[in-house]
């Protein structure tokens, strides 16, 4: 009587187990149709585009997203935003990206050596201000960056200077002012452009060192100082195909929008500057 318990259990496990390989299979069936279609998966039959880029792009690439998507309404965009130095790491991890917008060239020479950039653009350029919150009256009147060694500055947040391109300029400027190793302890290291910018208009921070065009896109901050372009490297965002994209000619689409007349003009109205 147990034997034959046992027989049935057996069978109705194998029955289960068979049950549960063709649901897999099905699955698995329907994922390879989806890739093999190039689609995005929501079932649009539109090739759905992966784009890495530095978050000082943010405002920027969504307008041109709906110009781009407008006139190219088969392939659809998807941003993934970040540091450059995070979103390089991203890459050389085997993360699914078809293009790469940097806010600086360390990153795209990086890839590069791994044979992960199949070819590149200088795009744009930026310049780099020091913004204080925006009802700080006393904290206005920044004439020089030497300014910042004054006590009223106690807290000064800058990027990561080793992953977000924003942070190694401002560390450059600071170092060429002569004014790192007093200002070295008043700093706040941010993961991105916008968290350094963040910290100003919230008050958390007496100034940041953040581009151009994150300053006026911020209704809560104050640009109180220009830094001295000679002071840093040419700030430069360079624009990538990245060699392992699962749509290559799809990529190269954009890529080419990217460096157009139409492309450029809308990156001028976010305060971009054409690349040096």
């Amino acid at each position: 009587m147990s034997g034959g318990g046992t027989r049935k259990g057996g069978r109705r496990l194998l029955a289960a187990l068979a049950a549960g390989l063709l649901v897999a299979v099905a699955a698995l069936s329907y994922v390879a149709s989806q890739s093999g279609s190039g689609t995005d998966g929501y079932g649009s039959g539109k090739t759905e585009l992966i784009v890495s880029a530095a978050a000082s792009l943010k405002e920027s690439l969504e307008a041109l997203k709906t110009r781009f998507e407008d006139e190219h309404p088969d392939i659809r965009l998807t941003f993934n935003y970040g540091s450059s130095g995070a979103l390089q790491k991203q890459i050389e991890q085997g993360a699914p990206a078809d293009l790469f917008l940097s806010a600086g060239m360390q990153q795209i020479e990086a890839l590069r050596e791994q044979s992960l950039i199949e070819d590149s653009v200088t795009l744009l350029g930026n310049e780099l201000v020091v913004v204080v919150p925006k009802d700080a009256g006393a904290l206005q009147s920044i004439t020089k960056l030497s300014d910042l060694t004054l006590d009223d500055y106690r807290v000064i947040a800058v990027g990561q200077p080793e992953t977000v391109p924003a942070g190694q300029y401002a560390k450059e400027a600071l170092v060429a002012a002569g004014i790192w190793n007093d200002v070295e302890d008043r700093l706040v290291f941010a993961k991105d452009v916008r968290q350094a910018l963040t910290y100003a208009e919230t008050g958390n921070a007496d100034a940041a060192l953040v581009y151009a065009t994150d300053a006026a896109a911020s209704s809560r901050s104050f640009v109180a100082l220009r830094v001295d372009g000679s002071l840093h490297s040419p700030i430069a965002y360079p624009a990538a195909l990245l060699a392992e994209s699962a749509h290559p000619d799809e990529a190269a689409v954009f890529y080419r929008f990217l460096q157009s007349a139409e492309a450029s003009e809308l990156f001028a109205q976010f305060g971009f500057r054409p690349a040096a």
